[in-house]
């Protein structure tokens, strides 16, 4: 193809990167419908079973920062296809599994192959906008509509593929989107400017291989003790966990590629502060966004494909508002859209207390549509706020980290779930869980007190702690 300007070209590239960067968060949603059919499929527990989410969300944890790293060094056209023939290959095999580790393992793989993504698409769309008449912010808010999106639609798609499919069809589907996106970008997207060839040993060696295995042993220590808690807790894995953490950070000070750069992030507030909130923000949203479909399906007694179609206004509110949350930021502000969307996040997460009361759909319905306003509005808030506080030339890093902060959020929302279903899911558990979003909710709020943008977020947005 030709680099050559074109607005229609860069139109369908964004539509290209859009897909490939839906299908992370689409997973990531899918798979909370079809939590309890593998439970009953492989014979597993409930906190056994959340391992095919946290598996997920820890190697796109680590992989999100490396593959950034990779889109800034090799280019991130290459990249995002290679990402896209991981997803294709793994989604491929993984329904064939005959074990929970080996579908474990395929969400690993698949992981790793949708981590290219975000970051890729971040990297190219200066590169892109160039090409278009429209402007990078509105060029960013299509690729987080799509990010958003995904997210969003994922229980009302994995609900109707897990019943008439099974749970095979959640890693079938990929197959063809990932192929599209592959097309797509090898068509449409402007090629990577030349880079210097660097040597395989040079590249693993500033990859910051044993900063990543310490960072994924501490997370790894720290939630396995915590699903063990019953019947008997390890306790030898508890000094495990700061030795890990303390290595880790000695480890990331000291190399010269530090697979997470705590210095940059120290001296950089605005952007560890973005990535702070974010982190909360996900913690509150999937504790209800995971922990309502296993409350459904188990107490409410509905199945898979009731229950995909029950979180479908969160799918609906999330489209219909993203796109006048963006208009909110260019019109109002950064902060006061944030504000606004931190408020809701709250109101939402009480609300869903009424869950324990009655599970009657239409009570459903309307806690699902509440849950989605707060979830798109901080989720572009949020992405502009990175977009503006990281330095053009590490986009790619910041764009990977800014995800591995979700993913920690999704982390640790898993585990409590885990924690707190684990006696089993009942109303009096549903009750805990609602308990911890709404304190956390109140969290993200003050946290977002030290939020404050400079200017407007049509170009100028910058986000810096107070």
């Amino acid at each position: 193809m030709t680099d050559a300007p074109s607005p229609a070209r860069a139109g369908w590239a964004v539509a290209a990167l859009s897909l490939g960067t839906l299908l992370n968060p689409l997973n990531s949603s899918m798979i909370a419908v079809a939590l309890v059919p593998l439970q009953r499929d492989f014979q597993v527990s409930v906190t056994t079973v959340t391992w095919v989410v946290t598996s997920f969300y820890l190697a796109s944890a680590a992989g999100q920062p490396l593959m950034g790293r990779f889109a800034d060094r090799f280019g991130p056209r290459r990249l995002f296809l290679f990402g896209m023939l991981v997803v294709a290959l793994a989604c491929a095999a993984t329904p064939f599994a005959t074990s929970f580790a080996a579908v474990c393992a395929g969400r690993v793989a698949l992981a790793i192959g949708t981590a290219t993504a975000f970051p890729s698409a971040i990297a190219m769309l200066r590169t892109v906008a160039a090409r278009s008449t429209v402007g990078t912010p509105r060029l960013l808010g299509r690729i987080q509509i799509a990010n958003t999106s995904g997210a969003a639609i994922g229980p009302v798609l994995g609900g109707a593929l897990v019943t008439f499919l099974g749970w095979q069809a959640i890693f079938w589907v990929n197959v063809p989107l990932a192929a599209l996106a592959f097309v797509g970008v090898t068509v449409f997207a402007p090629h990577d400017a030349a880079r210097e060839r660097v040597p395989l040993k040079r590249t693993v060696a500033e990859s910051d291989v044993p900063g990543i295995l310490l960072f994924v042993a501490t997370l790894t220590a720290l939630l396995v003790f915590l699903l063990d808690l019953r019947p008997q807790p390890l306790w030898w894995l508890l000094p495990v966990v700061p030795i890990a953490a303390a290595l880790f950070v000695w480890r990331e000070l000291r190399t010269r590629h530090p697979f997470l750069d705590l210095r940059l992030l120290a001296a950089n507030r605005r952007l560890l502060m973005v990535y702070l909130c974010f982190a909360v923000f996900n913690v509150v949203y999937y504790s209800a966004f995971f922990g309502l479909p296993q409350y459904l399906q188990e107490h409410g007694g509905y199945s898979a494909g009731v229950t995909g179609l029950l979180m479908f206004p969160l799918a609906a509110v999330t489209v219909a508002v993203t796109p006048l949350a963006a208009r909110a930021i260019e019109g109002v502000g950064l902060r006061p859209t944030l504000l606004a969307g931190a408020s809701a996040l709250i109101i939402g997460a009480v609300l869903l207390g009424f869950a324990a009361a009655t599970t009657t759909p239409w009570v459903v319905l309307l806690l699902t549509a509440a849950l989605g306003i707060p979830y798109c509005v901080v989720s572009i808030a949020m992405n502009q706020a990175l977009y503006s506080a990281a330095r053009p030339q590490d986009a790619g890093v910041a764009a990977g980290i800014f995800q591995t902060s979700r993913y920690v959020g999704a982390i640790v929302a898993t585990t409590v779930l885990g924690l707190l279903f684990s006696t089993g899911t009942t109303a009096g558990s549903w009750l805990a869980v609602v308990a911890v979003a709404s304190t956390l909710a109140v969290v993200h709020l003050c946290l977002l007190v030290f939020v404050r943008p400079r200017g407007r977020a049509g170009g100028a947005t910058e986000v810096a702690p107070s």
